[in-house]
């Protein structure tokens, strides 16, 4: 249920209204715009009298709201959330571009990746840590010390870091990591979700090879509910019957889930075609589409990469396509400017 408030309300009323539906046991998530305030009520909101609430003096309009997820509904929330992590904002109109190799390999590996990616323009380094393979025989990550070779690339660059989470014993580890990915094969680990939803750090949360919208945002939907609305969506592409590709990328998530959810999307292209020479043509798709930003998976060698060669760009690819990027969404922002 969302409580819309007539412009200015009292600030006495507010608080007394406030208190009067935390008493029926409802959390209650003020959202202050402009023109307008929204309180959004979670709980059981069945025996609440919608009439009663609209009878009052601030009270503009009273609306149940049918969707399961609450939290990451736009209806709760009209305004896009923006997440800051170091320097660089996600969401809210901005392009972030994060990139670095699938897997932590060495320390000149990520270092040198890390520099690159920097001075053409990405403003967080990912890079695999542990690693979710179909293949037990697989390389499986270099785990704490691949974390530790994140923070020292950070170091040596300023970089934020963004790296994959498997289970919830391993969180502790994850401490001075800025922001925790949870794979497409965790997006339903209810488990793991209500532990990240219990701290204070963004969550990368990429949809299942086969989820729908609403599985994403239910997913998301037990992060927030635990008090963490740090969560940054991501698609990556969904399993169909087309085998010319890894996935099938959904472009239509973009525009869809924006109506959907105020939660940053981003688009990973690297994952979606598992072709280094289809991540351009991806990529510039993904920013066409409206979306806040960019996975992309760049190597120094990818012929010898240990995990994902086939789907990572050069760094020198990565620079042109960062280029190219920003030109697009250049000429997306002033269409817009004129279209408004």
């Amino acid at each position: 249920m969302i409580v819309i408030l007539k412009k200015n309300p009292d600030p006495t009323q507010l608080d007394g209204l406030i208190r009067w539906l935390e008493e029926m046991n409802l959390q209650v998530h003020p959202t202050v715009g402009e023109n307008q305030t929204i309180l959004g009520l979670v709980g059981d909101t069945s025996a609440v009298d919608m009439d009663l609430i609209s009878a009052l003096d601030i009270v503009e309009d009273v609306k149940r709201v049918q969707e399961p997820y609450k939290n990451a509904n736009r209806k709760f929330h009209p305004m896009d959330t923006v997440i800051k992590v170091g320097d660089t904002q996600i969401g809210g109109g901005n392009l972030t571009l994060i990139a670095g190799p699938c897997s932590v390999e060495s320390k000149e590996q990520i270092i040198g990746i890390a520099r690159a990616a920097k001075a053409s323009g990405a403003t967080v380094l990912r890079g695999g840590a542990f690693k979710p393979r179909s293949s037990p025989y697989a390389f499986q990550g270099l785990a704490v010390d691949g974390i530790k070779l994140l923070l020292e690339a950070k170091e040596a660059t300023g970089l934020p870091i963004v790296t994959e989470i498997m289970d919830r014993s391993q969180l502790p580890l994850f401490r001075d990591v800025d922001i925790i990915q949870v794979g497409a094969r965790n997006m339903q680990n209810y488990t793991l979700l209500r532990l990240l939803g219990t701290i204070d750090k963004p969550v990368l949360l990429k949809r299942g090879l086969s989820a729908t919208y609403e599985d994403l945002l239910m997913s998301a939907e037990y992060i927030m509910a635990g008090g963490n609305n740090k969560v940054i969506l991501c698609e990556r592409g969904i399993r169909t019957f087309e085998p010319s590709t890894r996935n099938t990328l959904d472009i239509t998530a973009v525009p869809m889930l924006r109506q959907l959810t105020h939660l940053p999307i981003l688009i990973d292209p690297s994952h979606a075609s598992g072709k280094s020479a289809l991540v351009s043509s991806l990529a510039c798709a993904a920013v066409g589409a409206g979306a806040d930003g960019l996975m992309i998976e760049v190597h120094n060698d990818p012929a010898h990469a240990k995990s994902d060669g086939p789907q990572s760009i050069t760094p020198d690819a990565f620079d042109a396509l960062a280029k190219k990027l920003r030109r697009i969404k250049s000429v997306m922002d002033e269409t817009e400017e004129k279209d408004g």
